[in-house]
């Protein structure tokens, strides 16, 4: 009971922050990028393209286009990837159809237009890139570029951000052949769609380094530790609440000549406080030594890619 407890919990939690992961994406378009008719990359920038030249909101387009990537990356990397994906693509499409209405034209007129399309570019650059970063690393996707590059990296070692980087770069590009019209249904002229073609390419650079930046924060971890005589009751708790391997490594103590047992954990920094709370209930006068690691490869963690004789990469996991 316990167990099924702490996986709804877990699942809930997972879910909450994929949202989180949306709503700062789906803001930096609604409030930074639509009002200013800027272009971006991935799937929402393909769904603008066609919401300023036709008009159609971008959460249809952005449905359809994701519901045929979604049916490549379900087979490919699972259930569990599908499941939080089809979350994500349906809120998102829901939310861009419904925020933008929503956000009063004076805080789309005070913050987005009235301080140039440069600022409005580097600011919702930032929080889509944010956003897109928090659903990755929660097992979730807005979907797009973002299942390709996934779906790429558990293959090959290749960066998330700069992957899709490269892949915007030409959907961007591509805005300048088709038409735009402004909200208040003017044409763009050519020169003008230029210069969004650049503000685009800005953007798909800050959002690219946001979620680089993110995915490396999140995914750092990190080496405890823990010297307790309560350590069989501490170790059962990290194994069986936390999911997390333990190791026992028998120790002396050179002072008092005494026998103990250390307990070592590797675990991502995000669950360093979780720890130490099971730790500090259990034995409030246990000693821990904290360090951060440059890599942890295994299971659990994450894959060692190696080169195969025919050029690709294979993941070998190290234990």
């Amino acid at each position: 009971m316990a167990a099924l407890k702490n996986n709804i919990w877990v699942a809930l939690k997972e879910y909450l922050l994929i949202t989180i992961g949306l709503l700062s994406y789906v803001l930096g378009w609604a409030i930074f990028l639509i009002p200013n008719n800027l272009v971006g990359g991935g799937v929402s920038g393909l769904s603008a393209i066609i919401y300023y030249a036709t008009g159609i909101q971008m959460g249809y387009s952005y449905l359809v286009i994701n519901a045929i990537l979604l049916l490549v990356g379900f087979k490919i990397l699972g259930t569990g990837f599908g499941g939080k994906t089809i979350y994500a693509i349906l809120f998102a499409s829901v939310m861009l159809n419904v925020l933008p209405p929503l956000i009063p034209e004076y805080i789309s007129q005070e913050l987005a237009v009235s301080n140039g399309k440069m600022l409005c570019t580097i600011i919702g650059g930032i929080l889509s890139g944010v956003g897109i970063g928090i659903s990755i690393s929660y097992g979730g996707s807005t979907g797009g570029t973002d299942i390709i590059a996934l779906i790429v990296g558990k293959y090959r070692n290749i960066s998330p951000g700069r992957l899709i980087l490269a892949m915007d770069v030409v959907i961007i590009l591509s805005s300048m052949l088709f038409p735009s019209y402004t909200a208040a249904g003017e044409l763009v002229p050519f020169p003008e769609k230029l210069a969004t073609a650049v503000y685009g390419l800005i953007l798909i650079t800050v959002s690219g380094y946001s979620v680089d930046l993110y995915l490396s924060g999140s995914k750092q971890s990190v080496q405890v530790f823990i010297f307790s005589k309560k350590y069989p009751d501490i170790a059962d708790a990290i194994v069986e609440d936390m999911k997390r391997g333990v190791t026992i490594v028998h120790a002396e103590g050179w002072y008092t000549k005494e026998e103990s047992h250390v307990i070592m954990v590797v675990t991502r920094k995000t669950d360093l406080n979780l720890l130490l709370r099971y730790v500090k209930t259990i034995d409030p006068d246990a000693f821990l030594s904290v360090s951060t690691v440059m890599g942890v490869y295994g299971k659990g963690f994450d894959t060692i890619k190696i080169k195969t004789p025919h050029g690709g990469t294979q993941g070998k996991h190290d234990m």
